[in-house]
């Protein structure tokens, strides 16, 4: 008889909950599905006398994740406390030190630590499982280690955070700001105890990173990565980008240029009937493309119980068949150091300022745009309002680079009443 796979959970959240109740609830079809027997016999959390909704009665308590982590009845240490250094970090480098495979959904550890972590694992003969640190229930990972390995990947991208794209969607259909719909979005919980890591890009831009690595053979690099959040878009820019034919989303992406490695992580314009423009709600979306299948979308959700735990479980049922692959898709020693290329590929751009109402302003705007080697493709000027003019600009294609300059030039002009808000325009 095949031997039981012994797992010892650290955190019991939201996600920790969900595999235990998974687990529970599903034992013989998860048997059958792996041929081994799957439980958890220790479990570790703050607060054991909590209740959880669920019972814990038969494993383990443990208070110090370390000590889960080093427990000689657990095979598989299974991370899901969350954030990118302490207790997570060490705990993660005892179990991989005391020869446990790894399974977590710690998108930051990976972001920042997971080629030295990476590095520990495969030295050791251990394995990192973390299909849950990205895009929730959707299985990414598996699909770029796994069902894309034959393509050379081109570019990936994608809305990575439910919440950016649920205040975003919901400004356009409530006709609501930016401010009322972050308040809503903390009564219904849906925000980071630090709300800056959904609205400021930077947890989408943690799951950038580690796609990135994959899909193009480099050592995660999270300070390599453009990040911009969603907290200057106005309601005026989701009107006039819906006028036009386009959709504001918080999109990553990631591509290699001549420059090096492209990876950013900011508001631009999708079309409207592009997969990407069509997304609604807080559910998440990535778009691979490779050489061989063109173009591949994902679509599902990104965050809950249901869905994280699903891919908690996807990794732990690979660990139970006997699949062992290293951890971003080759072996970590392999990986390259990639170039960063913060300047990017030529794309058009949207511009929204506002203009002092003098004559000959505009004239001057498209000069200083002309001047920097930026091209007007549409231009668009709306009411005067105190004394200032709105303005609406598409570019044709240019450098971001070009409208730095550009836009650096316009703000010591006497004709601009408003910093200019230049947002991308991506093609998908």
């Amino acid at each position: 008889m095949t031997q039981t796979l012994r797992l010892g959970i650290a955190g019991l959240g939201t996600v920790g909950v969900g595999v235990v109740k998974i687990i529970r609830r599903q034992a013989a079809m998860l048997e059958a599905r792996t041929g081994r027997k799957i439980e958890i016999t220790a479990v570790c959390a703050r607060d054991a006398e909590k209740d959880r909704g669920v019972s814990l009665a038969g494993y383990a308590w443990e208070t110090d994740a370390v000590a889960l982590a080093k427990r000689d009845d657990v095979d598989v240490f299974v991370e899901l406390m969350g954030g990118s250094e302490g207790t997570a970090k060490d705990a993660t480098e005892a179990a991989l030190a005391a020869g446990k495979d790894v399974v977590t959904a710690n998108k930051a550890l990976l972001a920042i630590h997971g080629q030295a972590l990476a590095e520990q694992a495969e030295a050791a003969g251990q394995i990192i499982r973390y299909e849950a640190a990205v895009a929730g229930g959707i299985p990414v990972i598996k699909s770029l280690t796994e069902g894309l390995a034959g393509n050379e990947i081109t570019r990936v991208m994608g809305v990575m955070n439910g919440t950016c794209n649920y205040i975003l969607t919901n400004m356009e259909a409530k006709g609501q700001g930016y401010n009322a719909l972050f308040d809503e979005c903390a009564e219904l919980g849906y925000l980071e105890a630090d709300p800056n890591l959904d609205v400021g890009g930077i947890d989408a831009a943690h799951k950038l990173a580690i796609l990135s690595s994959i899909a193009f053979g480099t050592k995660p690099n999270f300070d390599g990565i453009d990040i911009e959040g969603i907290q200057r878009i106005t309601l005026e820019d989701i009107h006039q980008a819906a006028d036009m034919g386009y959709r504001i989303k918080l999109l990553g992406v990631a591509q290699r240029s001549a420059r090096g490695l492209e990876q950013r992580m900011q508001p631009c314009l999708v079309p409207v009937n592009s997969p990407l423009g069509q997304l609604e709600g807080g559910t998440n979306m990535v778009v691979l493309e490779g050489d061989a299948v063109e173009q591949v979308v994902l679509r599902g959700p990104g965050a809950g119980e249901g869905p994280t735990a699903s891919a908690v479980l996807g990794d732990i049922c690979d660990i139970a068949r006997g699949l062992r692959i290293p951890t971003f898709g080759q072996p970590a020693t392999m990986l390259e150091a990639a170039q960063p290329a913060r300047t990017g590929l030529p794309a058009p751009y949207y511009l929204r300022t506002a203009l002092l109402d003098k004559p000959g302003a505009l004239a001057k705007v498209a000069a200083i745009l002309g001047d920097a080697g930026v091209s007007i493709d549409r231009m668009r000027q709306y009411g005067h309002t105190n004394g200032t003019a709105p303005v609406l600009i598409v570019t044709h294609k240019t450098t971001r680079a070009a409208l730095d300059i550009a836009l650096a030039t316009l703000g010591d002009t006497d004709v601009v009443a408003l910093d200019p808000v230049a947002l991308r325009i991506e093609e998908v």
